[in-house]
């Protein structure tokens, strides 16, 4: 096949061949929880080795800036404002022009990414301070957390040139590679803590090291499979280029609009630092556990539907839109109910099962599990806004997602001073799932009373199945549910066989009830 046909194929202009939106899911979300699983054994030799005191708070610390920075820069707004011009230019069938903007919007991210890569290796210990001020009081563990900083922040980088040429290949529906990358990061991980960290004076340094190894692996895994796209281009500057500049235009302000809750996850980081030791590792291990369900299925649905959505409003097929997001919606509630359910009833079992080895203690689990139920409390909300918001950006409207993220910002600053003096570390857990319910009912009352979403029938039908379907899963649960304080005496194997026993049964019990309801695949097939 000649480049140009292949590069013609790879840029769906019509439905035809298009596979449905829960079967492009499904990929993307078997590819993610391989992901997830390797993150949490990733999670789990951390715990072991390092538990949660001082050295794990740093390592966090260091690792959570440029990570946040790249789920802000990179998947968030990044991809919220290129995707919806690169379904424009596609709709013009021009591949010179096509690959033209790709070539100056890759040069012109690569220079930004440089230059603040640059600045913030030698501003370490000032962004350290900025990120964690509670660690001030503690010399050896701000200097500890400045040093790994200049080794993890080069991350940034290279993640995020590798979150565009993802882009890319989701746009192609070739969703498969770029939903298994992150295996290498919890791979690299793995292999650090195990095989490198005996070899170093400070052993955690080598996770530090583990994370930049992961970032060149990660990137060097997505270009092969760009280049069969025939879409390896070579970078060039231009942010002079109208494409160009109209990418910058939506992803400054998509910078609030689409991660605001990861920007108050990391202000719940920042007010852990000012707690006593251990807060920041407690809501680590949560929010780890907490992103299992989002990762594997709210951002699976999101990136399926992003480059659907934004070729439907390229189209103009206001129906066709908004029978895409009414899907999307009834899938995660479908999946994020239950998940926020068994996250919240069996957060100590969960936490105690992963994590409870080594330097992981049992006033570590409880405390971890303490967050864990407030995160689960705001899973479903965190789900609605990845959905919600591809709905504004695909149609161009930044304007609106600004400002209501800006209004989720300051209610999770306000709740957090309201709450954590009184429920330290877990009041701002709390906070962050409270905003993310303020910032999910404004997006869907949004695009409810602009009409971009218009429910479809059968929403009365398919929310009574849930609740019957859920009022089981909770049932099964209560019967096999034991004490807190059993699930920490128990040894490994015990945890894990009884855990086992809970989840396949609670699962079961659920599908069960989706079924005797009458709920069939064809119900949840989505759109062509």
């Amino acid at each position: 096949m000649s480049s140009s046909s292949s590069l013609k194929s790879s840029l769906p202009n019509t439905p035809k061949g298009v596979k449905g939106l829960l079967a492009s899911s499904l990929i993307v979300a078997s590819m993610t929880m391989l992901s997830r699983i390797l993150g949490l054994a990733r999670d789990v030799v951390i715990a072991t080795l390092f538990g949660a005191g001082s050295q794990a708070d740093a390592f966090f610390v260091a690792f959570k800036i440029p990570n946040f920075l790249r789920r802000l820069f990179a998947e968030g707004a990044f991809n919220q404002a290129f995707v919806p011009v690169l379904a424009e230019i596609s709709e013009q069938d021009n591949q010179q022009l096509l690959k033209l903007m790709i070539s100056k919007v890759a040069g012109s991210l690569l220079l930004v990414l440089t230059i603040i890569t640059v600045i913030a290796v030698v501003a370490a210990p000032v962004l350290a301070l900025v990120f964690a001020p509670g660690f001030a009081g503690d010399s050896d563990k701000l200097g500890l957390t400045a040093d790994m900083l200049r080794i993890t922040f080069p991350y940034l980088l290279l993640i995020s040139m590798t979150g565009f040429f993802g882009s890319l290949l989701n746009y192609s529906k070739r969703f498969a590679i770029p939903a298994l990358t992150p295996v290498l990061l919890n791979l690299s991980l793995i292999a650090a803590a195990l095989w490198v960290a005996p070899q170093m004076t400070v052993p955690v340094m080598a996770l530090a090291w583990g994370v930049l190894a992961a970032g060149i692996l990660q990137l060097a895994l997505q270009l092969p499979f760009v280049a069969q796209l025939g879409l390896l281009v070579r970078p060039r500057v231009g942010f002079s280029d109208a494409r160009v500049k109209q990418v910058m235009k939506l992803m400054l302000p998509a910078l609030f609009g689409v991660s605001v809750a990861q920007i108050n996850l990391l202000l719940d980081t920042v007010l852990a630092s000012l707690l006593q030791s251990g807060s920041v590792s407690w809501l680590y291990y949560s929010d780890r556990l907490m992103e299992l369900p989002l990762g594997v299925f709210g951002i699976a649905i999101a990136t399926v539907i992003l480059p659907g959505l934004s070729q439907r409003h390229a189209s103009k097929s206001p129906q066709a839109f908004s029978n895409t997001l009414d899907w999307a919606l009834r899938m995660v509630i479908l999946i994020g109910v239950p998940a926020a359910i068994a996250l919240g009833l069996l957060a100590e079992p969960l936490i105690a099962t992963l994590f409870h080895y080594g330097a992981m203690g049992d006033r570590d689990v409880l405390f971890s599990a303490a967050s864990l139920r407030a995160y689960a409390f705001g899973l479903l909300f965190f789900m609605l806004i990845k959905v919600l918001a591809p709905g504004y950006f695909a149609r161009h409207d930044i304007k609106t997602p600004v400002r209501i993220g800006i209004w989720a910002m300051a209610s999770n600053m306000l709740l957090n001073l309201l709450l954590v003096w009184q429920f330290a570390h877990v009041g701002l857990a709390m906070a962050t799932s409270l905003s993310a319910l303020l910032n999910a009912a404004l997006l869907g009352i949004g695009l409810y009373r602009k009409k971009i979403w218009q429910p479809q029938s059968g929403w009365l039908v398919f929310s009574l199945r849930v609740l019957i379907s859920n009022i089981a899963l909770i049932g099964v649960i209560y019967i096999t549910f034991e004490p807190a304080q059993t699930w920490l005496m128990w040894g490994m194997w015990q945890r894990i066989e009884q855990l086992a026993i809970v989840v396949v049964l609670g699962a079961l019990a659920y599908s069960c009830g989706l079924f005797l309801s009458g709920l069939r695949p064809k119900h949840i097939q989505g759109p062509k």
